[in-house]
């Protein structure tokens, strides 16, 4: 089978991505610093950038956000997706690439994810699946490595134990 230019592309983002997606992140934080927003659904509001994806053409990104203790998330999100080529204008005064991308915010579940992760892994249902299960694993893990605690039991060499 021929690899070519293309097949490298798709296993995932390149190290150019992640740099540029990197840099824009912290163009975008920036703006956010010193701007003073017009729009009422920003105004006042602490936002976290956790991430910018960005596609591999670099014409397109995505940056995933989050307001200050997850409130009107979709307020939020709409208003920045509003003020998106404020924020395109800002970046392309700051960060110097051949085309700006366009920017699309979009919420950041993953700290909801994580939040519901931890509720089921503290339930006592799982919490006791999960100790039988380490108990189960330490238990085959043991079994050719250990020896026999009855004295009487055959280990195999003649009886000539410790000589």
């Amino acid at each position: 089978m021929k690899k070519g230019k293309n097949a490298a592309r798709s296993k995932g983002p390149t190290q150019r991505q992640y740099r540029v997606g990197e840099e824009l992140r912290h163009a975008i934080v920036r703006t956010f610093d010193r701007a003073h927003f017009r729009d009422p659904d920003l105004s006042g509001v602490s936002i976290t950038v956790t991430e910018v994806r960005i596609s591999p053409d670099l014409r397109n990104a995505t940056a995933y956000v989050t307001p200050l203790g997850g409130r009107d998330m979709k307020k939020v999100v709409a208003a920045l997706n509003r003020a998106s080529g404020y924020f395109r204008r800002e970046i392309a005064r700051e960060v110097q690439l051949r085309v700006v991308p366009e920017i699309d915010f979009t919420p950041d579940t993953s700290f909801e994810y994580s939040h519901q992760i931890e509720t089921l892994l503290a339930d006592p249902a799982v919490a006791r699946d999960l100790a039988k299960a380490r108990a189960d694993a330490a238990d085959e893990a043991g079994d050719g490595d250990e020896a026999s605690d009855d004295p009487n039991a055959d280990s195999g060499d003649g009886g000539r134990r410790g000589a």
